[in-house]
């Protein structure tokens, strides 16, 4: 669909997503992995809060995937480059939503400082894709292999009893292992070693800033 439009019509569908994602108003295209919700959770307070601080940082890295992507496809050079930024923002738009349903659960909120995560992200999606499209890719491998790393964390820090966090969580470490293998086969190019420890730095921030607020 993307092939067809217009850089103006690009424009706007990244602008509907932005305000979707930062209202909440996300919608899963797939059933959670966590199946029907049950009265089963975290059995002390502080379990609780714990398992609301890491869903609610997993809740942080969806709206940034949402702005990479989004950027990324408006700047991506060739068709089917868009047409694969757009389709892996679809998925991680179910990440999202499910993320979302989690905290819920759980009576907890997103992170407050969600608009400023949506905005950095999103420049530097538009920085990344106007290097071209193999570092373009480069930088989707770097940048899913990494919030696998942080996933995998996750789950040995979540609550033993919290099933459904986890169930969701696992999905997503999946898939984002997929999206970084598509891009790596798709020509992305290996970043440089400071541009990596960058990358790092600045996720750390946003991981130890969303895990409070």
């Amino acid at each position: 669909m993307l092939r067809c439009m217009s850089t103006v019509d690009r424009l706007l569908v990244s602008a509907d997503n932005a305000l979707r994602t930062l209202s909440g108003a996300v919608h899963a295209g797939r059933a959670n992995p966590a199946g029907p919700r049950t009265d089963a959770e975290p059995p002390t307070e502080d379990e609780r809060r714990l398992s609301a601080a890491l869903m609610r940082v997993n809740h942080v890295g969806e709206v940034c995937a949402q702005a990479l992507y989004q950027a990324q496809a408006l700047t991506a050079r060739s068709p089917e480059l868009r047409e694969q930024m757009a389709a892996a923002a679809r998925e991680e738009s179910d990440h999202l939503a499910w993320t979302q349903q989690r905290l819920d659960e759980l009576g907890d909120r997103p992170s407050l400082l969600n608009p400023l995560w949506y905005a950095g992200a999103f420049a530097i999606g538009l920085a990344a894709g106007r290097l071209g499209d193999r570092v373009s890719l480069g930088f989707v491998v770097e940048t899913e292999r990494q919030v696998e790393q942080h996933l995998a964390g996750h789950l040995d820090r979540l609550p033993a009893g919290d099933e459904r966090s986890r169930a969701i969580v696992e999905q997503m470490k999946d898939d984002e292992r997929r999206h970084a293998d598509g891009a790596e086969d798709a020509g992305g190019i290996p970043l440089p070693m400071p541009v990596r420890l960058a990358m790092r730095a600045a996720a750390k921030v946003m991981t130890v800033t969303a895990h409070r607020v």
